[in-house]
């Protein structure tokens, strides 16, 4: 078995500017938890907003699916296993915290560059560079320290641990197929997304209907519809193209260390609107992730043609 100490093709021409729009992105789900508090106290409670963010934008992608077929082009359900793993991902992720105390979820979770740097040596054949070693200590350094007050060894304990281990084993392996397959055009990927993750998520929402609770009132979904609309079109389709689009971009691994700066904005944010501790640990921890990022995004940037 060969392996590649370089990757396979020279950093694409807007290198930085999908790094930058990931990276606004991973903010933006940073500070997801607002309209996630406002969609939970409007009765919409435990992973039923999960499933509503899921089946909300599926739908209003339909018709879109629809026009491409009557013109000839795919439907869009092009790529099951790449919309299976990162839709599993998305709804293990969220649907954790039902299960398992935050901080746990969080950490297991966001393990998820170690996992897809075993994917790129297993399926890519491609070792880490240098510069990887650097980066992952940089970044797993910092969620430990914002988050493992406790110090506890991230080990599963539970049924949400694990889910949320295999959170990011499946995103992980989806930003690494993705890298491999190179999605053609957008659509096809984000739709296949919205369907096939929504299709797991609503198996999942089965097995855990004990933990999710009764349904919410037909009154509680009409009067949040109209936020679920303006969650979907404003907040999930744009960052989901950005997310979908980018692993076969700027590969996989930059992809698993530039979203942890979901935890930068999330962190600051939660410090600045509640009354959530905000100390040294999480300026350090933030400060060692945004460092992680810079030196992938900056080192991954020069990496030359690989040679066979």
């Amino acid at each position: 078995m060969h392996y590649h100490t370089e990757v396979n093709t020279s950093r694409h021409p807007y290198h930085y500017s999908i790094s930058l729009a990931l990276l606004i992105a991973a903010g933006l789900w940073g500070l997801f938890w607002i309209p996630q508090r406002a969609l939970e106290s409007g009765g919409l409670t435990g992973g039923w907003a999960t499933i509503s963010q899921m089946v909300i934008p599926f739908l209003i992608l339909l018709p879109v699916a629809f026009w491409r077929k009557y013109k000839g082009s795919s439907f869009g359900l092009d790529y099951p296993i790449i919309g299976l793993l990162f839709g599993a991902g998305i709804a293990c992720y969220a649907n954790s915290f039902l299960l398992t105390d935050v901080v746990r979820a969080l950490i297991l979770f966001y393990i998820t560059p170690v996992w897809t740097t075993i994917f790129e040596v297993i399926f890519l054949r491609q070792l880490p560079r240098y510069y990887r070693y650097i980066t992952l200590i940089l970044a797993l350094s910092g969620v430990w320290i914002v988050f493992g007050q406790d110090g506890f060894i991230p080990i599963p304990q539970n049924s949400g641990d694990w889910i949320a281990l295999l959170g990011g084993i499946f995103i992980a392996a989806s930003a690494v197929r993705m890298e491999v397959k190179k999605p053609e055009g957008i659509f096809p990927i984000l739709f296949s997304f919205f369907f096939y993750g929504g299709i797991f998520t609503l198996v999942q929402a089965y097995f855990l209907r004990d933990v999710m609770g009764s349904a919410p009132s037909m009154d509680s979904w009409i009067t949040m519809m109209p936020w679920l609309l303006l969650i979907a079109i404003l907040f999930h389709l744009p960052t989901n193209v950005v997310i979908l689009g980018a692993p076969s971009r700027i590969g996989a691994g930059l992809f698993s260390i530039i979203i942890l700066f979901e935890i930068v904005v999330g962190t600051f944010s939660a410090a600045i609107l509640t009354d959530e501790l905000f100390g040294w640990r999480e300026i350090l921890g933030s400060s060692f992730i945004i460092l992680a990022g810079l030196t992938e995004i900056i080192f991954a940037s020069n990496v030359p043609i690989k040679k066979e």
